[in-house]
C-alpha cells in the first residue's frame, strides 16, 4: 500500500470533519487508553472529602468521567474542594448521568495561594475567559470585574466564568479554585478597598515606572496581600488616573514601551508580579 502523502491526508480530514456522522462513527470505534496511558484526572467538588467517604459527581462532571476521559470503575480520580487537600478517589460505580466515587488516601494537605488579586475592566467575547483562566495558571485568588468611564462590556455571566476557573485549577494542578466577584463600578471598589492591600496599577503613562523596579521599590503590604489592576481596551480615564496616582496604597507601574491589549496587560502584569515578589521565586504551592 503506498503511503498517504500529507496532502491527500488534508483532503481525507477535510471530508471527514464535513460529515458528522463519520465523525461519531470513529469516536466510537476507538479503542479505549490503557490504564497505564490515561492521564490523571482531576475534578473539583464541593463536598467534604475524607477517607473512605462516598462521592457522587452527575451532570457534567459525570459525562466528563465516564464519556471523555472513558473511565470505568476501578480508576483512579484525584478529588479538591479548595479546603481539605487533594485525594485519591477510585471510581465505584457509573449510572446514567451519575458517577460514584470512593475516596482514599490524601495526597496533598491543602496549602494556599499568595494573596492576590485582579481588578480587572470584562472584554468582550472569549478573550474575557481566557484571562480567567490564565489568572488562575498564574495564582490569582479573586477576580474583581469592574466598570470604569470608559469600558464598553456592561455585564458578565458570572457562573459561566466560574465555571473556566473551576475547569483550570484542575488542568493546572491548584487545590483551590479564584473567586469571581459581582461586576461593580471602580469608583465603588476604591471607596471600600482594604487598605491593608497594595493596588498595582497598571499606567500607561510614561512618568510611572517599569512594573519590577516599582515592585521592588514598594514597601510590603501588611500579610502580602495585592492586587492588580488592568484598565479597559480604551484605557482609563484621565479623572481615573489622577486619583489612582493619587491613593497611597496604590503602585503606579508602567508595561513596557508598547500599549497592550487588555487580556495580555494581565498576562504580563501577573507573571512579573509572580516572578518578582510571588510564587515563582520562591516555589509556593499551586
Amino acid at each position: 500500500m503506498s503511503p498517504v502523502t500529507k496532502g491527500a491526508a488534508r483532503d481525507i480530514i477535510a471530508v471527514i470533519s464535513r460529515n458528522p456522522r463519520t465523525l461519531k462513527r470513529i469516536r466510537r470505534s476507538r479503542p479505549p487508553l490503557p490504564k497505564h496511558a490515561r492521564p490523571v484526572v482531576r475534578l473539583y467538588v464541593e463536598r467534604e472529602l475524607a477517607q473512605a467517604a462516598a462521592v457522587a459527581v452527575e451532570g457534567a462532571q459525570a459525562h466528563y468521567l465516564a464519556r471523555v476521559m472513558r473511565l470505568g470503575v476501578g480508576d483512579g480520580v484525584a478529588l479538591f474542594n479548595g479546603r481539605d487537600g487533594e485525594w485519591c478517589a477510585t471510581v465505584s460505580g457509573l449510572g446514567a448521568g451519575r458517577a460514584e466515587l470512593r475516596i482514599g488516601e490524601r495526597l496533598r494537605e491543602q496549602d494556599r495561594v499568595r494573596d492576590l488579586w485582579l481588578v480587572h475592566a470584562p472584554i468582550k467575547g472569549p478573550r474575557l475567559a481566557a484571562v480567567v483562566e490564565k489568572a488562575t495558571e498564574l495564582g490569582v485568588d479573586a477576580l474583581l470585574p469592574v466598570t470604569t468611564r470608559n469600558t464598553v462590556v456592561g455585564r458578565v455571566n458570572a457562573r459561566r466564568l466560574q465555571a473556566r476557573a473551576i475547569e483550570a485549577a484542575e488542568q493546572c494542578g491548584r487545590l483551590s479554585v479564584p473567586a469571581i466577584r459581582p461586576l461593580r463600578s471602580l469608583d465603588a471598589v476604591i471607596a471600600s478597598w482594604p487598605r491593608a492591600r497594595a493596588l498595582l496599577f497598571c499606567d500607561e503613562t510614561a512618568a510611572a515606572p517599569p512594573l519590577v523596579e516599582a515592585l521592588r521599590a514598594a514597601p510590603a503590604p501588611p500579610g502580602g496581600a495585592w492586587a492588580v489592576l488592568i484598565g479597559p481596551e480604551g484605557g482609563f480615564a484621565a479623572a481615573e488616573a489622577d486619583l489612582l496616582r493619587r491613593l497611597p496604597f496604590v503602585v503606579p507601574a508602567k508595561l513596557g514601551p508598547r500599549i497592550l491589549r487588555a487580556d495580555t496587560a494581565a498576562i504580563a502584569a501577573l507573571s512579573l508580579w509572580q516572578a518578582t515578589i510571588g510564587e515563582w521565586r520562591d516555589e509556593g504551592a499551586p
